[in-house]
């Protein structure tokens, strides 16, 4: 997948970092020092004039230097003037040659820079949009988005299998530093979802700092991705009603969340910093969700080989480990085990 990228209006545009000088001043710096590299050369060989012979009328006047000069530093002439002393030669040699190349450095940057560059970037983006598939999407990258990005590339997602959607110029700025894939752009509008490919996402993380925006995202996405899982941080418990019903698959409160650790750590010194390992993917211990497998069926949730059952998902109703539903497990059971984190080995035998 190809990356980067940011939506306008009505036209999806490549990121790219902003500028502090405008555009009008980078191009007008631009014609100003080709002029003053002409300018340079326009005045030597006004002053050195009697080293130059004109082959058409052996007079050499003003419009001549300045015809001269003009061909020399973009061509390399055309006989009808040359120099003829020593001088004139060197300055055309050793001068006049460099400003040539440089002047010519700065049409073709020119160029690229308003020309070609926008061109490519807009097939980049194409692509872009073209290949997304079976992505995850980022709907605001605060201090939540990030940290959600930051998990999803230790648990294993790939940095360009990962959207980030922020209208913030900084914060697009970052997650595209981290390999991201992003687009500067408002995530409320079906414009911005169909950009991101939502249809084809296989996830979704909102955490656009205000419930409201949260919501109206949500219900953005879920009006074009019916069956799209999509997790929504709010931030007042009284919201988390309205984004169930709005139709997100999880809703998480972080200030809730956070009460729960704390709380969790006057009972007991150990609970909140177990709480905190199973959910960060470099913790000793990680919580992973999987389909149960052919020869566990008929098995007891308890008895799994890969790692501790806690919990399973039966028809979309949970059943803990210690009801009788856990006792045999069936097809089509989701499983929620506890497993060791990638860099802890558990001993055999």
């Amino acid at each position: 997948m190809i990356r980067p990228h940011r939506l306008s209006a009505d036209q999806m545009k490549p990121l790219r970092r902003r500028s502090d000088i405008p555009i009008w001043l980078a191009l007008g710096w631009r014609a100003f020092a080709v002029l003053g590299l002409i300018g340079i050369v326009l005045t030597v060989h006004w002053f050195d004039r009697d080293g130059l012979k004109d082959n058409v009328d052996s007079a050499i006047s003003f419009g001549d230097v300045l015809y001269f000069t003009m061909i020399t530093v973009t061509t390399v002439g055309f006989g009808d003037i040359v120099p003829v002393t020593d001088r004139a030669r060197m300055f055309d040699t050793f001068v006049v040659t460099p400003i040539r190349v440089f002047i010519w450095l700065i049409f073709l940057g020119t160029a690229y820079d308003f020309v070609l560059k926008r061109t490519w970037e807009r097939w980049r983006m194409a692509m872009i949009q073209r290949n997304l598939d079976d992505h995850v999407i980022v709907a605001g990258y605060g201090s939540s988005g990030a940290e959600a990005v930051r998990e999803l590339i230790a648990r294993g997602t790939p940095a360009e299998q990962i959207v980030v959607i922020d209208s913030r110029a900084d914060r697009i700025h970052h997650a595209e530093l981290v390999g991201c894939s992003v687009l500067e752009a408002d995530a409320t509008r079906d414009i911005t979802l169909q950009a991101a490919k939502v249809e084809r996402a296989r996830g979704m993380i909102v955490s656009a700092g205000r419930d409201d925006t949260s919501i109206l995202i949500l219900l953005t996405a879920r009006h074009l991705a019916p069956r799209l899982p999509i997790s929504i941080a709010v931030r007042n418990e009284d919201n988390e009603l309205p984004a169930r019903q709005a139709g997100a698959n999880i809703v998480i409160n972080p200030a809730s969340f956070a009460g729960l650790l704390l709380a969790g750590s006057t009972h007991g010194a150990h609970i909140a910093d177990y709480m905190a390992d199973l959910a960060a993917a470099s913790g000793r211990v990680q919580l992973n969700e999987r389909e149960a497998t052919p020869d566990e069926i008929g098995r007891p949730l308890r008895a799994i080989g890969s790692g501790l059952g806690v919990r399973l998902y039966r028809r979309g109703l949970p059943i803990g480990f210690w009801e009788p539903g856990a006792q045999a497990l069936e097809a089509g059971d989701t499983i929620v085990e506890i497993i060791p984190g990638e860099d802890q080995t558990v001993p055999r035998g």
